[in-house]
């Protein structure tokens, strides 16, 4: 009787141990990260008789976790490539609706600016059409800093969540060390029996973790595991977790790089963090973000520079020669401010440098790093975008030199270089957030030319002059004001005369003299006059001496000898908009790009690829999700609690532990029976 008992106890014992168990299983369905557990039954040894062996019933070989560490590592990598996109996605949309948005973007501000500049232009003494300009470009100047300071937010808000991101990575690679440790004292480990809930949660977290960064994983001794950034660097190895961290970027103070601590050793990491949340936003900072920068303030520079160019060639409502319209792109402190040097420099670090725009219409949207090796004045210009050397060369002695690139000068000033150091480049990265008006009263706009010419009373041929094209009233040389600007409200060598006489090739020729008494020539004497054909009065070339006034006048026609050609200073030209309506005429001309784009159409580039990148990410945030979608079902059809399954498991142990009780029952029944044969 008493092995009738045992057997029936063994299957009560081992039917109530997976009933707890399918409980277990049912009440942890929707637990995260938990694996269906099941029990193991196995036949104990039975009696051997001389009529055979007799069994003694059930035990529990094991409660097992079903899990399939390939699925396991499968969701972790889909995690980790929808961590990334996720956070890619999220910012690239709120920067594509920030640039493309109808009163956030510049378009409009852009488009009203140069309208306002065409009304102006007809009626060019208007006071409120002048006003309007002002307001106009005023508008310019606040969406471009609005921009900017959208920029800067958003940036601010990428290194908030880095640094967040970086702290919930910690407490993960913390938890996951003390799981290794917790695994490898479990009780029973050594006889196969695994701590299935500490196994689930360090799963767990391992796949948390996966959501803010690339990481492997790889199985050690006691049942622990190691974790290490994709290209090795080790982040937990046993019950030592490393240290992640955040700080400035000794290249660019404005942005974070990441740090590893482990063991009182500080390694810059910041090329090694890829996928996951972290990832994601590195990606979009490098991607993104500095190239909007860039590409942001170099419309910026092109608009306030060729604004300013054309604007000081004309004349105001004063009769005075107009000045800058926008703030000077060159201005000293802003060239200055384009050179960062790297933190990492050795002393002295006192080189001074400066970038200066030579012509913006050439400029390129980009950073570049200059580094010097060798005794300190080999240098190396290196395009950061492709990370190709773009110039070198060697620094002379006096170091005072400049460093040409299509568009912008580095001019090296003054100080000490040593190997090693490093300087950042960004000739367009602030100039939106510089940008100012300069123009404060209606009356200087400069909407005239300083410049006419007038036919002369007693001409009898057929000889014609146009009103002439302003060049420059500066040397492009030396900077200052040439001959002819030099006195206010006046041409200072003039008037101009242009006097035809017989001669030449072609029979006639014409000279150019300033006014009596001295009757000096001006450039160069009896320039041959070709009929028939357009006549230039005085070069377009800043090299060209004499000949180049900072003007050019055309002439055409068959004039006869004698015939003359004043040219002089546009006094009282308060109805002219020969400047206002080249003013206006640089918002649809192609002054960007090697003059193949205008202003608009530079910004519709911008706003274009950041379009492309935002839904690029999009679909790729669509698939990684669906991946994920796929390998969790995988995971989950493998370990995840199925529950008609375990309803279907519940009614199965509680027959067989009925069965087991109504065994123990005929068991009692037959000893009973027994006892009373004896009484």
């Amino acid at each position: 009787m008493a092995g009738l008992i045992g057997i029936g106890l063994t299957g009560i014992l081992g039917n109530q141990s997976a009933l707890n168990t399918t409980g277990n299983n049912i009440t942890n369905a929707n637990t995260p990260g938990y694996s269906r557990q099941e029990v193991v039954f196995e036949t104990q040894q039975g009696q051997r008789t001389g009529a055979g062996t007799i069994g003694k019933g059930v035990s529990v070989a094991d409660i097992r976790r079903l899990a399939n560490e390939y699925l396991v590592q499968q969701v972790r990598e889909d995690s980790t490539l929808t961590g990334e996109q996720q956070a890619l996605n999220s910012e690239l949309s709120r920067l594509d609706n920030l640039l493309g948005g109808e009163t956030t973007g510049l378009n409009n501000a852009l488009n009203n600016f140069f309208a306002s500049l065409q009304n102006a232009a007809e009626d060019p003494a208007s006071l409120p059409q002048r006003q309007l300009v002002l307001s106009e470009a005023q508008q310019v100047v606040n969406r471009f800093q609005a921009l900017s300071q959208e920029f800067i937010q958003q940036r601010e808000s990428v290194k908030t969540q880095m640094q967040q991101g970086v702290k919930d990575a910690n407490t993960l690679l913390k938890s996951i060390a003390d799981l290794n440790l917790a695994i490898s004292e479990s009780p029973g480990l050594a006889q196969g029996r695994m701590p299935n809930e500490l196994l689930d949660q360090r799963d767990e977290k391992l796949r948390q973790l996966s959501e803010l960064v690339n990481i492997r994983v790889t199985e050690t001794e006691g049942s622990q595991v190691n974790v290490s950034l994709s290209n090795g660097l080790s982040l937990v190895v046993g019950n030592n977790a490393a240290q992640l961290g955040t700080r400035g970027s000794a290249e660019d103070p404005t942005r974070l790089e990441f740090t590893l601590t482990n063991g009182g050793r500080t390694l810059n990491i910041d090329e090694q963090i890829s996928g996951g949340k972290l990832g994601g936003l590195r990606r979009f900072d490098n991607e993104a973000l500095k190239p909007a920068f860039d590409e942001l303030g170099r419309i910026a520079i092109g608009v306030a520079a060729s604004m300013n160019d054309q604007h000081q060639i004309g004349m105001d409502l004063e009769g005075d020669l107009g000045g800058l319209f926008f703030n000077d792109v060159n201005d000293l402190a802003v060239q200055r401010s384009r050179i960062v040097a790297n933190a990492n420099n050795q002393l002295p670090r006192d080189g001074q440098l400066a970038v200066e725009i030579t012509d913006s219409t050439k400029l390129p949207a980009g950073s570049w790093t200059l580094q010097f090796s060798g005794d300190g004045r080999n240098f190396e210009l290196i395009d950061k975008a492709s990370g190709k050397i773009v110039n070198q060369g060697r620094l002379p002695d006096p170091v005072q030199s400049e460093i040409t690139m299509p568009g912008f000068n580095i001019r090296v000033e003054d100080g000490t270089f040593n190997a090693g150091d490093k300087y950042l480049i960004q000739p367009s990265r602030n100039a939106a957030e510089s940008i100012g008006l300069q123009v404060n009263r209606e009356e200087d706009l400069a909407f005239a030319s300083p410049i006419r010419a007038t036919t002369g009373d007693q001409n009898v041929g057929t000889g014609k002059i146009d009103q002439g094209t302003m060049l420059n009233v500066r040397s492009p040389f030396t900077g200052s004001l040439l001959p002819g600007f030099q006195t206010a409200g006046e041409l200072a060598n003039g008037p101009l005369t242009i006097a035809f006489a017989a001669g030449g090739p072609s029979g006639m020729t014409f000279t150019v003299t300033g006014p009596p008494p001295a009757s000096a020539t001006v450039g160069t004497a009896n320039q041959p006059y070709e009929a028939g054909k357009i006549n230039t009065v005085f070069s377009d070339d800043p090299a060209a001496g004499a000949d180049y006034q900072g003007f050019q006048f055309k002439l055409t026609g068959q004039p006869a000898t004698g015939d003359t050609f004043e040219i002089a200073y546009n006094s009282n030209g308060v109805s002219d908009n020969r400047n206002a309506e080249l003013l206006a005429g640089l918002g649809t001309a192609n002054t960007l790009n090697g003059k193949s784009q205008s202003f608009t159409e530079s910004y519709a580039g911008l706003v274009e690829d950041i379009g492309v990148k935002t839904r690029q990410s999009q679909f790729d945030l669509e698939a990684g999700k669906t991946l994920l979608e796929q390998s969790t079902g995988q995971r989950e059809s493998v370990s995840g609690v199925n529950l008609d399954e375990e309803a279907g498991k519940l009614i199965q142990y509680q027959a067989a532990y009925n069965a087991s009780a109504k065994v123990i029952s005929v068991a009692q029944d037959l000893f009973n029976t027994l006892l009373q044969t004896f009484r």
